[in-house]
Parts: structure tokens; sequence; C-alpha cells
């Protein structure tokens, strides 16, 4: 029988039993919090991760724990990454091109949350540039390198119920920036970008899914100011007081273990083109809020075909 976990499993439960020995798998964000422990869980299970990374000093530091091993034996790697730049994106994408080493898993984990509004390099709102177009380059630049059977997994959150994308202004040109309004519509975007990829590459095999990891205290919060801050402790309360369930704070292992059950546990049938909470797949909700589930939006198939065409028109590629 299949082992059931949920909201308060961890990497190492998750991963029990897996081997990953031969495997190579990219993380994105592999500074800190989630993307330090997905690398760490990934290479003690026989994996050679590459991490990226914008920082890499940092990267260093927050991994000197995880053996760097050598070739193409267990252990990890460091690239350079910064995703609110598309030079940066593309530099690094033609690097690992040029290296021409397959990669069984893609883990697009890296993001900013809530931020003051502001502009990436290439102006593009911080948050959908940053979380989701950066990625979008990034992952259909190196497409050719995921092996049959590979899979792709995208980083989203809950937050993706705060907003549908906004195809029309998507850099906030025409409508009042809110830090969570979006937030909330890159994480969206990273759902339907799994959604529209696992359309595009299922035939060869390869499938994509979105995931959430929970409530976690990483430097994801570090750009929130005291005031959103406060609305997020609002909204969580008013939420619990409501009824709902769900909401309690995860540690990081716990909080990437639906990265690793969805990218190296789940059957691909299962979660390809879904999005998963708790080591499951989500059942979706027909109204927002704090209570999880996934709204229909980001799950759209024309929405997410509206989507990838708006993203090649902002970084001016086809895939």
């Amino acid at each position: 029988m299949t082992q059931q976990f949920g909201a308060e499993s961890t990497t190492d439960q998750v991963m029990e039993g897996v081997d990953l020995s031969g495997q190579r798998i990219l993380v994105t964000g592999a500074s800190a919090g989630l993307g330090v422990e997905t690398a760490r869980v990934l290479v003690a299970h026989g994996a050679r991760v590459v991490g990226a990374a914008r920082d890499l000093d940092k990267a260093r530091s927050a991994t000197h724990g995880i053996p760097a091993g050598s070739g193409d034996g267990p252990g990890l790697e460091l690239v350079e990454l910064d995703l609110a730049s598309l030079a940066s994106v593309r530099a690094c994408a033609d690097a690992l091109i040029a290296a021409g080493k397959p990669f069984d898993a893609i883990i697009a984990n890296a993001g900013i949350m809530a931020c003051p509004k502001g502009t990436t390099a290439d102006g593009f709102e911080t948050q959908f540039g940053t979380n989701h177009l950066g990625h979008f380059v990034l992952v259909n630049r190196i497409a050719s390198l995921l092996k049959p059977g590979g899979r792709l997994i995208n980083l989203s959150s809950g937050g993706h119920l705060y907003s549908d994308v906004n195809l029309d202004d998507p850099n906030f040109e025409h409508t009042e920036y809110n830090e969570f309004g979006a937030y909330g519509r890159s994480k969206t975007a990273n759902i339907l970008f799994a959604v529209e990829f696992d359309r595009r590459h299922k035939a060869a095999g390869i499938r994509a899914t979105a995931v959430h990891p929970g409530a976690i205290h990483t430097e994801l919060a570090r750009h929130m100011t005291p005031e959103v801050l406060k609305q997020v402790t609002d909204a969580i309360a008013a939420a619990k007081a409501g009824g709902a369930t769900g909401l309690s704070f995860k540690t990081v292992p716990q909080g990437a273990a639906t990265t690793v059950w969805a990218g190296f546990v789940a059957p691909a049938d299962q979660v390809g083109g879904r999005y998963c909470e708790d080591c499951h797949v989500a059942e979706t909700v027909a109204v927002p809020g704090m209570r999880g589930g996934v709204c229909a939006y980001a799950v759209d198939p024309e929405n997410a075909k509206a989507l990838w065409a708006k993203s090649e028109q902002m970084v001016g590629q086809h895939f």
C-alpha cells in the first residue's frame, strides 16, 4: 500500500527508501530555507544537485553542511542566477546548455514575497518578473535538458488565492499596487506555467506540477513591512475564527516535503498539471480565502495558454 503523507510529514519521511543515485537535479534558490533543505535531502539520497542562487557567497555559507562531492556523483554544485535579470537568467541557461548534462528534474524554488512596488532589471513588476518570468525563461531555455520521465516542480503558494493574473496590466501600470495582490498574481502564474508546460511536454514523458509548501518562517518574508506582516497576522486570525484549518506554521523540512513528494514519490499521472499541498493533490475551491485548495482560474488550461503567450511577448522570445 502506498505510504500516506500529510501536512506534518518531513522531507526525510517522504524520501525514506528513495534512491536518487545517478540523478541530476536543478534547484533554484539554494541559498536559504526551502531551497537548502531540498538540496540537502536530494543529495542525501544520492542525487547530483545544481543549486542556483543570486548570491553565491551566501549560498556557500547556507549549504556548507552539504557535501560537494565530485564529478557526477552525489553532491552539490552552485551556479549564479539572478531571476530579476533576464541577462543573468539567459547566461545561466546558456552555461547549462553548453555543459550538455541532462536533468532528471528542475525545481523552480526561488522567489520573493510581498515586497514594495518596484521593477526588475528589465522593467517588469518585481514579483511577477522574478517569481514567474525569470523562471519562465530559465526553464524553457533548458527544457531540452530534461530527460524523458523528468519533472518540473514550480513552487507556488496558497497566496495564489489572493489574485488571478492580470494579463492586461501585469506591471501595475494602470491598477493600484498591493503587495499581496502582486504576490498572488505571481503565484497564480507559477501554477499556470506548470499547467501549460505539462500540456506541451507530457507526450515526451515530461510532467510539471506546482506545489504550495505551507506557511513557514523563512527569509521569504524579509521584504514585508510591519504593516504588511500585521495584515497577514490579522487575516490568519480571522480565517481561523471562521473555522479555517491548516493554517499552522510548518517547519522548513515539513515545508519542503510536498516539493520532494511531487517530484520523486507521487506517480507522474497523479500530479502532472496539478497543484499540490500537504503531500496531496489539492481540491479546487470556488471561494478564495486562506483555507487551502486551488482556485479554478489557476488551473484553467485556457488561462494557462494565455499567460504563456503574454509571457513570451513580455520577454521577447518564443518557446
